[in-house]
Formats: C-alpha cells, sequence, structure tokens
C-alpha cells in the first residue's frame, strides 16, 4: 500500500488542455463537469481501501510469511517514485487524437480490471497450475497474487495523477476553479473510502456472487473477489461516463515542439533538491519521520486485528473476522479523517500555528500506536482467562478499544494529509521556488520512508516473535520523535500564509 501522498504534475506548469489559441485566454470547464472526472477518484480509491484492509490478510492466507508481507508493498512507493512523474511527463506530451490525459485515464483503469482478476483469482489459477491445497503455502497462487498486486498500484498510480492533471486542465488556471475541483476530488476519495472499507467489513458479501466459491477459495477468499467486483465495476462506470462526457482537446506537434525545450521531469527534481533551502530540509527531515510512524499502520492495521486482538491464525475464521471488524474500524477512520480535514485552519489559529498542530497531532499518534500494545494484551489476556473461549470473540470493553483506536487515527491522519504540503507550498513561495517542484521534492520524503518500513519491518517483526507490535512500537517512537521535531526546528509560518493549507488540504490521498 502505499498509502499514496500528494502528488503534483511537475512539468504542467500550469498549461490546460484548453491551450491558449490566438492569444485568446482559456475558461474554465463547468462545475459539473469537473465533478464528472472528480468522481473517478472515489472508484480508484475504493481500490485503494480493499488494498490497504484486505490484501495483508489475504497473501498469508496463500501461506506467503508474514516476515516476508511487507516486502510485497514496495511496489507503493516505487510505483509513486517512478510512474505518477513519467505517466505526468507523458501526459503533458500526448499528441493522442483522444486528448492528453483520457488515454492514460482509460489505460490504467484497464489496468485495474486485469489486476483485479489476477488477485481474486490467484488461488483458483495456482490450484489449476497445480498447488497442493493441503500445503500452507501456494507458490503458484503467490506468484499469481504478486503480480496482480504490482500491477494494481502501477495502474492506480496512472489513474490518479491524470485525473488530477485532467482537473487542473479542466480549470484553466483559475485559483479559484482548481481549489474547488481539487476539493471535489478529496471528497469522492473520501467517499470511495468509505465505501471500499465497509464493503471490506462485510462478512457474506460473497452471496450475490455465488460463482466466486471455488474448491481453492474460502470464504475470506470469496468475499474478497466480490469486494473487487464491485470496486471495478464502479470504476468502469464512472471512468466511462466522464471519459464520455467530457472531451478533451488534443494538443498539436508544434505545441509539443516548443513544450520539449522543458528538461525532463527527473532532471527537474533533481535539480530542485540542489536549490532547497534550510526550511525545506527540515521539512523534509519531519515527514520522513512521521512516516516510519505511518507506514507501519497502513501496512498490517486488519492483519493486527485478525492475529493479535481477534487471536486467529491466517485462513481460520477469527482471523477473516477480526480482518472484517478491522475495515470496519478503517471506515471510522475515514469518516473522522473526512470531518477532521473541515477544522484543520481553526485548530491552526487555536494551537499558535500550524506546525505547532502537526507536533502536537504526531504526539496522538504516538500514544495511538502505544495504545496497540495495551489493546493486545488485554485481548491475550482475556484468551488466556477463558482458555481460549474468547479467539474471534474478543471482550466488548477490547472491540470498543480498538475501534476507537481506528478512529482517533482519522486526526492525526488528516493534518499529515495536509499540513506538511501547505508547508511545503509557503516555503517554496518565501524562497522563489517553484511550488510543484517542492511538493514534488517533499513526495521523495515520503515514498523513501515508506520503501525502508516495507523493506525492513517484516524481519524485524520476525525478530521478536513474528507479530505485528514491534513495528507499531516502531512507529509510536517515531511519532514522537517527529512531533518534537515539528515544534522545536520547522520554521514559524506567517498567519496569513496558513489559509493556503485549504489549497493543499484539496489534493491529498
Amino acid at each position: 500500500m502505499e498509502v499514496k501522498s500528494p502528488t503534483t504534475n511537475n512539468n504542467n506548469n500550469g498549461k490546460g488542455s484548453s491551450f491558449e489559441v490566438d492569444g485568446v485566454q482559456p475558461t474554465p470547464s463547468p462545475i459539473c463537469k469537473m465533478i464528472a472526472v472528480a468522481s473517478i477518484a472515489a472508484g480508484v480509491q475504493f481500490g485503494w481501501a480493499l488494498q490497504l484492509s484486505l490484501l495483508t490478510p489475504y497473501s498469508q492466507t496463500l501461506g506467503v510469511p508474514h516476515a516476508w508481507s511487507s516486502f510485497i508493498w514496495l511496489c507503493g512507493p516505487i510505483s509513486g517514485l517512478l510512474v505518477q512523474p513519467i505517466v505526468g511527463y507523458y501526459s503533458d506530451r500526448s499528441t493522442s487524437r483522444f486528448g492528453r490525459r483520457r488515454p492514460f485515464i482509460l489505460s490504467g483503469a484497464l489496468a485495474v480490471a486485469v489486476s483485479v482478476f489476477l488477485i481474486g483469482y490467484a488461488a483458483d489459477l495456482g490450484h489449476s497450475m497445480g498447488d497442493d491445497l493441503s500445503k500452507v503455502t501456494r507458490p503458484r497462487a503467490v506468484t499469481i497474487f504478486v503480480i496482480g498486486f504490482w500491477i494494481l498500484d502501477v495502474a492506480n498510480n496512472m489513474l490518479q495523477g491524470p485525473c488530477r492533471a485532467f482537473l487542473a486542465d479542466l480549470a484553466a488556471g483559475d485559483e479559484k476553479k482548481t481549489r474547488t475541483a481539487m476539493s471535489f476530488f478529496s471528497f469522492f476519495m473520501a467517499v470511495g473510502s468509505i465505501l471500499g472499507y465497509a464493503a471490506g467489513s462485510l462478512g457474506k458479501l460473497h452471496k450475490i456472487f455465488p460463482f466466486t466459491e471455488t474448491v481453492a477459495c474460502n470464504v475470506f477468499c470469496q468475499n474478497l473477489k466480490s469486494c473487487f467486483f464491485f470496486s471495478i465495476l464502479l470504476l468502469i462506470f464512472l471512468a466511462s461516463f466522464a471519459l464520455i462526457y467530457v472531451k478533451e482537446t488534443p494538443k498539436t506537434k508544434l505545441e509539443l515542439n516548443d513544450d520539449d525545450k522543458q528538461v525532463s521531469c527527473f532532471g527537474e527534481l533533481f535539480h530542485a533538491l540542489k536549490e532547497l533551502k534550510r526550511p525545506m530540509w527540515i521539512l523534509m527531515l519531519v515527514t520522513a519521520v512521521n512516516w516510519i510512524a505511518w507506514f507501519p499502520f497502513f501496512l498490517f492495521d486488519t492483519d493486527w486485528m485478525g492475529r493479535e486482538v481477534y487471536g486467529g491464525a491466517p485462513g481460520e475464521k477469527a482471523y477473516a473476522t477480526g480482518v472484517r471488524v478491522g475495515s470496519l474500524g478503517l471506515m471510522l477512520n475515514s469518516i473522522v479523517l473526512g470531518l477532521m480535514s473541515l477544522a484543520v485552519e481553526p485548530l491552526g489559529r487555536l494551537v499558535g500555528g500550524i506546525k505547532r498542530l502537526w507536533g502536537i497531532v504526531n504526539f496522538i499518534l504516538a500514544i495511538c500506536l502505544a495504545m496497540t500494545l495495551l489493546i493486545t494484551k488485554l485481548a491475550e489476556h482475556d484468551r488466556h482467562m477463558t482458555g481460549g473461549a474468547t479467539v474471534g470473540h474478543p471482550s466488548d470493553g477490547v472491540k470498543a478499544g480498538s475501534l476507537i483506536f481506528f478512529a482517533l487515527l482519522g486526526i492525526p491522519l488528516a493534518i499529515t494529509f495536509s499540513v506538511p504540503f501547505a508547508l511545503a507550498s509557503i516555503y517554496s513561495s518565501a524562497s522563489g521556488a517553484g511550488q510543484g517542484l517542492s511538493l514534488g521534492v517533499l513526495n521523495l520524503a515520503i515514498v523513501i520512508p515508506q520503501m525502508l518500513v516495507s523493506a525492513l519491518n517484516g524481519p524485524w517483526d520476525a525478530l521478536f516473535g513474528g507479530g505485528n507490535l514491534p513495528a507499531f512500537v516502531v512507529g509510536a517512537v517515531a511519532a514522537a520523535v517527529s512531533a518534537v521535531l515539528a515544534i522545536v526546528l520547522l520554521p514559524s509560518v506567517k498567519p496569513d500564509d496558513e489559509a493556503k493549507v485549504k489549497l493543499a488540504a484539496g489534493g491529498f490521498h
């Protein structure tokens, strides 16, 4: 997973598909067209929600060892680092008669369909190729699953960047329309998250699609298939409607030749790193430490519920029940995140600035991650005292504490998805640097820690017995460190500049 970060098309330079012709300034498109394009985010985020909540547990039902499951997630930060800039660069320069963004959006949607088929039917395909169902590990199914997983991550990145760029094109440089378009995008992302996590929390969804039941696919697998069927139907419907309803003006080869005087996207990025001022370096440091705290949660949240809280093992009913309840918790998390996003600016004023607000909520993040120790020990104590009778049925207090944990994390998550990008915008304006490149550079401080966590978390957890708590403890420490760094090291921001939080918050994932 990548839990995915805000990204800016570094090479667009404000030029939309409605380019200036004969000195005539392009006009913004109607709001209804922006809503149609922004709605694609609901389909994309529905799939992201399923990926975050179900795919780590599913990989373990296929026999992927817990210590190795985090390696699969390396695709997220790698594709975020490479795929989005490359897709953005070439979509800017596309001369297709269908437009610049639409071909990439269509290709991404079709790639999602292929990946969903591979993931959902990995167990069936592996069995048909010779996997022994009596063995814990099914190597052919695991191979197919990993291929599908990586295609899904790349496809989602192919979709998200061009969608945002398309919205910028439709706004035609109008700042208010751009802010409105990105707000619609964020709204539909929240809708997609809630729907995706809600679908993942349902235990009998597979009954709608009885054909999902096969000898190689248990109930958890059947529900996964059913969720992904809904995901692809929603995405195909929304993308098809937007691509048919909203037209693009193709870019001419003459304009392309003019734009090619620019250096490549990676050339601009490396140049921006050389020119960074001290405030941006400090911001990148705080952001990197902060994401070392967040990524273990994104990797193992529902696995923790199934394994430590509900006391199950992959493939068991108790584990599947815990994963579903974890999905419910993530839905609550998305609701709190959405509400909290509306309160970022007033809360920043209340506590004396957005950098201080970021520091405070990072302490909340540290406390919440530390709560996993308490919740786990209480659940284990209940199972020990009842002789295992509470396996799959933790006490009401444990369940309530777990759901509160998920909900509370929506508070710091809303700040993480807005304040760092607002600060990057403010610092870049103060130094005279380009905002797009500054946000692109900040993205490095997000994806590189994700790669580090993906590579090290599995072996680190295995060193302490194979559970999820060691990674959460490291996350709690990192969150506390990032809180101190944010309050002590980050330069102060003028109150007038903090209004940029609204614009930055409009483009998070």
